[in-house]
């Protein structure tokens, strides 16, 4: 069974890409010609095609003789409102369009969704259930639930299969990196409350429920929460990341809400200003200070998956890996 994977020089589908390899099934990973594929170049089994999900053109011949789909492309910041819809929503679209074309051989098109596609917890921190109504308070947020709607439009054509990480660490993430660095600067900054509670996955795991998911028998539109099966709060994160440094920050304090919103205008204006997407924008502190749980349950029995890392040991793992590769 030959698989595409959308984003397969980024970090989840690199880690897709790997572990469908090392299980000895073909791979074409779709790539831009300016992804850096060196890592996907080391990789038995996987076929570089090029092209863009937000360039319609570029991917019938993606999708020619593939029989499964993983959708792990898309953007988590933009220069705009438009270019998330662009590639997150339209992307998803053209892929789908692009699969519609082979539907007597597939079987079956995973979707990477988003945790933020049915909003944050209550106060409470209570676990909010897949089978909830969406609420995104996020403009990437919308983008993602888009791309949800036009692939559950064609469940009756394609089997369709949605996944809905929550935040994804591990090897070869930027993302978590900084709060990395900031450990071993000596400094410790909460966003919010250091008790405020959220479900979290490591990147191999996040993977592995991708190729879980082209195997499952479910009914075609099935939506999944995944993460590693724990609830942490933020200061957890803080202790285990420590841990993983094997150094304590000695400066600790929590930023106020008004201190994260002037300076989220300050990085969206430079950002603006130098034409590059940035990750903390004023829509994004609507995100920031909230409490995210997610309900997996029924995930592992259906997928027939099994979350194996919690974020101790992923830390622990992500903090050598950095060292290793020069990243810390």
């Amino acid at each position: 069974m030959t698989v595409l994977v959308t984003g397969g020089s980024g970090f989840l589908g690199s880690h897709v890409a790997e572990q469908l390899s090392l299980a000895g099934r073909p791979v074409r990973a779709l790539v831009r010609k300016t992804s850096d594929t060196s890592f996907l170049r080391t990789l038995e089994n996987v076929e570089l095609v090029y092209g863009a999900v937000e360039d319609a053109d570029s991917l019938s011949g993606a999708v020619q003789g593939v029989e499964a789909v993983i959708h792990s492309a898309g953007l988590v910041k933009a220069r705009s409102t438009e270019e998330f819809y662009r590639v997150n929503a339209g992307g998803t679209e053209n892929l789908l369009q692009a699969a519609l074309k082979t539907r007597s051989t597939l079987v079956r098109f995973v979707l990477v969704s988003s945790q933020t596609v049915m909003g944050p917890s209550d106060t409470q921190g209570t676990p909010v259930r897949a089978d909830a109504t969406p609420n995104p308070v996020t403009r990437y947020a919308r983008s993602k639930l888009a791309a949800e709607r036009a692939a559950l439009a064609l469940k009756d054509e394609l089997p369709i299969t949605i996944l809905r990480p929550p935040a994804i660490y591990g090897p070869r993430d930027r993302e978590f990196l900084a709060f990395f660095k900031a450990v071993k600067l000596g400094i410790l900054a909460y966003m919010g409350s250091a008790e405020n509670k959220l479900s979290i996955i490591y990147g191999p795991d996040a993977a592995s429920a991708c190729i879980a998911a082209i195997d499952a028998n479910v009914e075609s539109g099935s939506a999944f929460f995944i993460d590693d099966g724990s609830v942490y709060t933020a200061a957890d994160l803080a202790h285990a990341i420590e841990a993983g440094l094997n150094k304590r920050a000695l400066i600790r304090f929590a930023l106020p809400r008004g201190l994260i919103r002037t300076i989220a205008a300050a990085t969206e204006a430079y950002g603006k200003a130098a034409d590059r997407a940035v990750i903390l924008t004023p829509d994004k502190c609507n995100e920031l200070f909230e409490q995210w749980v997610c309900d997996s349950s029924g995930t592992s029995e259906a997928l027939g998956w099994e979350p194996k890392v919690d974020f101790e040991e992923g830390a622990r793992i992500s903090a050598a890996w950095y060292r290793r590769e020069g990243w810390l």
